[in-house]
């Protein structure tokens, strides 16, 4: 039997290996497709600089370049169909990918400009809530719970950071109370699903109608009665002296608001709390094998308890941020879905914070692309443009970038004996 499963792996690995090989050479196609489709004399300008840096802008030969670009995809792929790439196989997707969004780029950007440093900013700013969202589901299901209740508690955390922002003439204690309310509804997550062992799907189901439901509700009543009530303002950018002057590089990652900065703290923390010190260890450890951690003294309830609540504060931040980082107010379903994004985003980054935040910057690229394909005037329809980031999400669950293994006791209660 130990024989078979082998050679049934290394079956599965081989079929999924000729997939890989296969879609690098339908890019190479496509590439070459729209090289030949961009006809001759045609250049794209890229262009690299911000606000107080001037830097040279970058132009392309359209035609050249993406045939260029074609000829590199059609290698990788031969080479993945005659030996193969073996575990390096995802690293090299991810060159490939990279290589025929910058081939597609220069397709719709010939005898236009394309500004790249606003497009990475662009890309970076669209990837905090989804960052802070995944790594809210990260805390939770490391320990065993399964929290879907992302997109309600975003919701909630950016109607109470609005009303409270505005409230209270402070941004800080607007994106303070956004925090406290994401904490707050995962403490009724945890409480479903730990105490009351509710199934941890329809309490995350119901957390998420709560929230939508809610939120249009004191709109329409409050906001559309008190509009003062909704106008907190912005956090402005932070530009960090000296750094932020660095050409390409400094406009991008020290000219921001004090969000993308928190984000960044929250992801180091987060990855050395839960990967090298003892509570990551006890965290992962009642997610992996509760009954083992019970027995060695380790409070299973309690650690997850906490977890559950952290990774509410999480999605409470990303919340605010909808509010008091990007448009300033609250309006009615906002989120737009991003808290399943989140989700995926999670499990594209197989449950790491480093991983998700990754994955984040993937999704981040799928929304502000169709942003800026829509100023390109690319002759592709608008709703196809705004499906983009959907879509992607959409691939990714169906498990296109390999199989992710969730913790072993994710969505299992636990029952002391």
């Amino acid at each position: 039997m130990t024989t078979a499963a082998v050679v049934l792996r290394g079956r599965v690995s081989r079929a999924r290996a000729t997939a890989m090989g296969a879609l690098f050479l339908l890019l190479a196609a496509v590439a070459a497709w729209l090289a030949v489709a961009a006809g001759p004399g045609h250049t794209a300008t890229f262009g690299l600089s911000a606000a107080g840096s001037e830097v040279p802008d970058l132009q392309l030969p359209v035609r050249p370049a993406v045939l260029v670009i074609s000829a590199a995809l059609a290698f990788l792929g031969g080479a993945q169909l005659v030996r193969g790439f073996g575990r390096r196989v995802y690293l090299v997707l991810g060159v490939v990918v990279g290589l025929f969004v910058l081939a597609f780029l220069t397709w719709a950007a010939r005898d236009e400009s394309l500004n790249l440093v606003s497009m990475v900013q662009s890309t970076l700013l669209r990837s905090v809530p989804l960052t802070l969202g995944a790594m809210s589901g990260v805390l939770c299901e490391r320990s065993g719970v399964i929290n879907i209740a992302i997109e309600g508690m975003f919701l909630a955390g950016a109607f109470t950071a609005s009303l409270v922002g505005s409230a209270s003439g402070s941004l800080w204690v607007g994106l303070f109370s956004g925090v406290v309310t994401g904490a707050l509804l995962a403490w009724l997550l945890a409480v479903l699903a730990i105490r009351y062992q509710v199934d941890q799907i329809v309490a995350g189901v119901v957390i998420n109608i709560f929230g939508a439901g809610i939120t249009a509700f004191l709109s329409a009543r409050v906001f559309s009665e008190f509009q003062e009530l909704n106008n907190p303002g912005r956090f402005q950018v932070v530009d960090i002296p000296l750094l932020g002057d660095i050409p390409v590089i400094g406009p991008i990652l020290f000219r921001n608001n004090v969000f993308v900065y928190l984000m960044f703290v929250l992801i180091a923390l987060v990855h050395v709390a839960l990967f090298r010190t003892k509570w990551g260890l006890r965290v992962r450890s009642v997610g992996e094998h509760p009954l083992a951690a019970d027995t060695l003294g380790i409070r299973v309830q309690f650690e997850r308890y906490r977890s559950v609540i952290l990774g509410g504060m999480m999605a409470g931040l990303g919340g605010a941020y909808f509010t008091l980082g990007s448009v300033g107010r609250f309006d009615e379903g906002m989120t737009a879905g991003r808290g399943f994004i989140a989700l995926a985003a999670m499990i594209f980054g197989r449950w790491t914070p480093l991983g998700a935040f990754g994955a984040a910057l993937v999704f981040g690229f799928a929304d502000t692309l169709q942003t800026k394909l829509a100023i390109l005037r690319v002759p592709i329809p608008s709703e196809f443009l705004l499906m983009a980031p959907y879509v992607v999400t959409i691939l990714v669950v169906a498990g296109v970038v390999g199989r992710a293994r969730p913790p072993a006791a994710d969505g299992q209660p636990y029952v002391k004996e």
